[in-house]
């Protein structure tokens, strides 16, 4: 949406009122709220009927059966302020304060090593982002000439509620929130996401609409930014990083406790991409995660989380000595030799049974034991005995397989993706920060942050270093051996937009302008080249820049970069014609000619002021 807005301005707000949107018919179903919060592991149902009607209409009707009808049966359409904000709403439903998006609909995020925080984990990297995409909507809104917008008549109604919410918990916000006011928070919005489901589930749009005003989005997009970013200081570590995914436990049915994992590369990266910090605190939050466990000195990189060694079974199942001497029940049963709950090793140590699983298998034990002479201690002590069982595991901070393998995206694993994600965020804060005007040293050590990360990327390194050829992409580098699984990742995406970065190649209001502000003078031919292309016609041409110049192309028009004493640029048309221009922008009409690419540019010749380069 970012860039859409910056090639083509007010395209999104002219589709503000247009109703050529659609919801999707999916029959996998959400489960209401308050069954939820009974068992956040197990929350979706697949609608088997519903799955059946629709593999039946798209054999006659196509794909159009899969899309969600009113109650007229027409596929029903709305704007894009409804699709933006039904987005906005089903995350914001889930929101828990102090800790994050709450994660209850069975699948993980971008990283499914974390696949096993689904129920417990919540997550703060969505909220990062969602700041940053919140930000950008309140700019977008406030350009509108427009009063009101219609939407859907349910989803007004799911809205208000949560600004209500917001607004009457506002005063919260001055100080720390705490459990009993978070559960509180949750609760509400949370039935009133569940309530809106519940009536699409049952009986889909009514077809009615009526206008919200274009002020009251807008006070609602502000209420939301202070919770949210209320949360994000809540959760800045004492050395300055951010965390990433936390865990929720729901106590006493009226409250809600936010515990925390380890630092995790995902949680910086996402914090520094959420614009919230000033270019200053980036800063501090890069110099800390040079200095910590994320960083693997020997390939000059980051890691997805720290390096640790696991600790295996026997050292794990060690129940402390002092669960043991206050269960009435665990002794007598030690007693009586009794050792389907526990027993003692012969140093006398105390151990869990080694067969059950997890928390379940030994609340199933502790049931067959209810009309055994047992009985009278289970009632007492059942809950006790769950308690220590997790403390002894700690199964609610098992994050997947990021916690327990040693490789791919695991515990000493490099994941090059994220590590281009990072290199990405962190060029966003440079040119912040020369954008802001900060100090020559503050923009001098980010720059230095910046490229010491482009430096620690594979095709920087030797093949001995990375284990592999530098010039492909490669998932994963693991703690014992080189770049493992190579194939088209995500990474070259971030490494080309990074480059453009660069480059000092931007497009704003739908012009094209160059500002190479952190581009090094190093990069500048220091000997004779010959600069090959390839034309929209599939031509294949080639040319010899002077030296100390620098080439590349956008849509297949060659840009030669050249050393000046002052910033201008030359235009070369197809018919040979030559205009001159002193400024770095492009107008809008040969901006859209080259974003097209009609051929009628044939090159363009940058001369840049020797001074801006680094």
């Amino acid at each position: 949406l970012e860039i859409n807005e910056k090639y083509y301005p007010g395209e999104l707000s002219s589709q503000f009122d247009k109703e050529v949107f659609v919801y999707a018919n999916v029959p996998y179903k959400i489960k209401k709220y308050k069954d939820i919060v009974k068992n956040a592991k197990d929350t979706i149902e697949f609608d088997e009927e519903l799955d059946a009607k629709i593999r039946k209409n798209r054999a006659v009707i196509g794909a159009d059966a899969a899309l969600l009808g009113a109650q007229n049966e027409n596929i029903y359409t709305v704007n894009f302020i409804e699709k933006i904000l039904a987005t906005v709403l089903s995350k914001l439903s889930n929101f828990i304060p102090g800790g994050g998006i709450w994660m209850n609909t069975q699948r993980p995020e971008w990283n499914d090593a974390n696949n096993a925080l689904v129920g417990n984990g919540v997550s703060m990297v969505t909220l990062y982002y969602l700041r940053r995409f919140l930000v950008f909507f309140e700019k977008l809104i406030e350009q509108t000439n427009e009063d009101r917008v219609a939407v859907s008549n349910e989803l007004i109604i799911f809205f208000k509620k949560l600004q209500t919410t917001f607004d009457e918990n506002a005063d919260l916000l001055k100080s720390e929130i705490n459990d009993a006011q978070r559960k509180a928070i949750l609760d509400s919005i949370g039935e009133a996401g569940s309530d809106f489901r519940e009536h699409i589930y049952k009986q889909t749009f009514w077809g009615e609409k009526r206008t919200i005003s274009y002020r009251r989005l807008r006070e609602f997009v502000k209420v939301s930014l202070s919770f949210i970013e209320h949360s994000i200081n809540a959760n800045k570590r004492d050395d300055n990083m951010y965390h990433a995914y936390n865990l929720m436990s729901i106590r006493n049915e009226n409250e809600i406790s936010i515990s925390y994992l380890n630092e995790m590369l995902e949680g910086q990266v996402a914090v520094l991409s959420s614009g919230y910090l000033s270019p200053k605190e980036a800063l501090k939050l890069l110099d800390s995660m040079k200095k910590s466990a994320l960083f693997r000195p020997d390939q000059y990189s980051y890691l997805l989380y720290p390096n640790k060694q696991l600790p295996k079974f026997l050292e794990k199942n060690d129940i402390p000595k002092d669960a043991i001497i206050q269960s009435k029940l665990i002794n007598a049963m030690l007693a009586d030799g009794d050792k389907s709950l526990v027993e003692q090793d012969i140093k006398g140590d105390y151990h869990f049974n080694g067969n059950f699983k997890n928390a379940g298998d030994l609340s199933d034990a502790i049931a067959k034991l209810e009309n055994s002479k047992y009985s009278e201690f289970i009632q007492s002590e059942k809950k006790a005995l769950l308690d220590t069982f997790e403390v002894v595991f700690d199964h609610k901070s098992f994050t997947g397989r990021s916690g327990t393998f040693y490789g791919y995206e695991g515990l000493g694993s490099i994941y090059w993706h994220m590590v281009s994600k990072l290199q990405l965020a962190v060029q966003e804060v440079c040119l912040q920060a020369i954008e802001k005007e900060e100090t020559a040293e503050v923009i001098g050590i980010l720059l230095e942050h910046y490229y010491e990360i482009n430096a620690g990327v594979g095709v920087h390194k030797s093949p001995s270093l990375y284990g592999a050829f530098p010039t492909d992409p490669y998932s994963h580098t693991p703690a014992n051996k080189g770049a493992q699984q190579p194939g088209m990742t995500g990474q070259v995406k971030e490494d080309i937009l990074s480059r453009f970065g660069e480059l000092g190649v931007f497009v704003s209001n739908g012009r094209l302008y160059f500002n190479p502000c952190l581009l090094r003078k190093n990069e500048f031919t220091k000997e004779d080249r010959l600069f090959h292309y390839v034309t929209i016609n599939k031509e294949h041409k080639t040319f010899a820049p002077a030296l100390g110049s620098l080439c590349f192309t956008v849509c297949q028009v060659p840009v030669i970069y050249c050393l000046s004493n002052e910033n201008r640029l030359e235009i070369e048309k197809k018919d040979g014609s030559l205009s001159k221009h002193d400024t770095l922008y492009l107008d809008e009409e040969t901006s859209t000619q080259i974003f097209n690419r009609t051929g009628e540019v044939a090159k363009i010749t940058v001369y840049i002021k020797e001074s801006i380069l680094k």
